[in-house]
């Protein structure tokens, strides 16, 4: 298949530096509420980077529970494939792209575990089903077919029928940004990038990138 025919001007607005937070937090909220008001499917997705040790990168899908002044918090099981790889190199990166919109915010930073109260409290608001599952998919590993889960599945609910504990191998992680960057699609390839950069001090320093 060759796509290289298939063209999208954007036009849908602008990122200027003089409308533009000193900081990048109120913008990255302004721009997740504008996502979620938009109606757009599942806005606070993200794609999260990792890599290995030696520097193998890997790419996948995970979703944003908060995002403050500590950093931006997701959950996962800390055996999958990013949890083994944060484990040997806690750098990262985040993206979210809000196609809609025309925009993308690229996060980039240093990754740790949260305490186990704040990972026990979220697992804790999950549908019964999903810390069913959390228990039962040894994430990442290989099964010889999807009846290994459903066996899983199974076995699970009938230990833990009403109340489901958070398993020792699943909690939060908090990336704390040292860059975002904010893009704005704009005419002729000529798109808007600003760009924060977290200097000692906790002082952001913004400043426009080329396109």
């Amino acid at each position: 298949m060759d796509t290289s025919h298939l063209r999208e001007d954007y036009r849908k607005g602008q990122l200027v530096e003089e409308a533009a937070p000193t900081e990048p937090l109120p913008l990255f909220h302004e721009w997740l509420a504008a996502a979620i008001d938009a109606g757009l499917p599942e806005p606070y997705a993200m794609t999260l980077a990792t890599a290995t040790a030696d520097g193998v990168p890997s790419a996948r899908i995970v979703l944003l529970r908060t995002a403050d002044e500590t950093g931006f918090t997701f959950f996962t099981n800390y055996d999958s494939r990013k949890g083994t790889e944060l484990a040997a190199n806690r750098r990262a990166s985040l993206l979210f792209y809000w196609a809609a919109l025309e925009r993308q915010v690229r996060v980039e930073g240093v990754v740790e575990r949260i305490g186990a109260a704040e990972s026990d409290a979220y697992f804790a608001s999950r549908p019964y089903d999903s810390r069913i599952g959390a228990w039962a998919s040894p994430q990442s590993a290989i099964i010889d077919d999807r009846k290994v889960l459903e066996k899983r599945v199974a076995d699970v609910s009938r230990t833990y029928p009403e109340q489901v504990p958070r398993p020792p191998h699943w909690g939060g992680y908090r990336l704390a940004a040292t860059v975002l960057e904010f893009w704005q699609g704009r005419p002729s390839r000529l798109h808007d990038r600003l760009r924060y950069l977290r200097l000692p001090g906790e002082i952001w320093e913004r400043c426009r990138l080329a396109p």
